[in-house]
């Protein structure tokens, strides 16, 4: 198995789980929380799919997806926010209906599917961060990445699970 193989297997079981946290769901149960201070299904896809946006266009070089779904999204949020550091106000601001969240979620995975697919093993060890110490790698961004995806996409299902209890 490549890097690359290995990299697409991860974002492919990311898409999966985002897929099966919002399928179905009403705009009031994405929004749902468990506690007043919590993050809703909505908000922590969106802001898993802002990361992976961000930051891999930063390391592909090419432009973000989100500028062709922010107007539809209709945040109060800077252009280029991704969630990072929102307070509970912010948490709440994002409501959007399933099919919205995740086409934006799937058209991300496309890009960022695209750009995975031509890496090779020794292009993980290039430096794409030097505000860092150590600067950071091409493959520690990327796992980074996944990590924080995998973790708010399992926080998803998490509040989804409760919405079944």
């Amino acid at each position: 198995m490549t890097s690359a193989e290995l990299l697409l297997d991860a974002f492919g079981r990311i898409k999966e789980v985002v897929h099966d946290a919002v399928e179905g769901l009403t705009e009031d149960q994405l929004t749902h929380r468990p506690e007043p201070s919590a993050n809703s299904i909505a908000w922590l896809v969106w802001h898993l799919t802002r990361i992976q946006d961000d930051h891999v266009a930063g390391v592909a070089g090419t432009e973000q997806t989100w500028p062709d779904w922010a107007d539809r999204f209709g945040l109060p949020f800077r252009r280029h926010d991704t969630g990072y550091g929102h307070d509970a106000a912010a948490v709440g601001a994002v409501r959007v209906p399933a099919d919205l969240l995740l086409a934006y979620h799937d058209a991300t995975h496309a890009r960022t599917v695209e750009y995975v697919s031509g890496i090779a093993d020794g292009d993980l060890a290039r430096v794409v961060d030097e505000h860092w110490e150590p600067p950071v790698t091409l493959g520690v961004r990327l796992i980074s990445v996944v990590s924080d995806d995998l973790q708010h996409a399992g926080q998803a299902a998490y509040v989804r699970g409760l919405l079944s209890r």
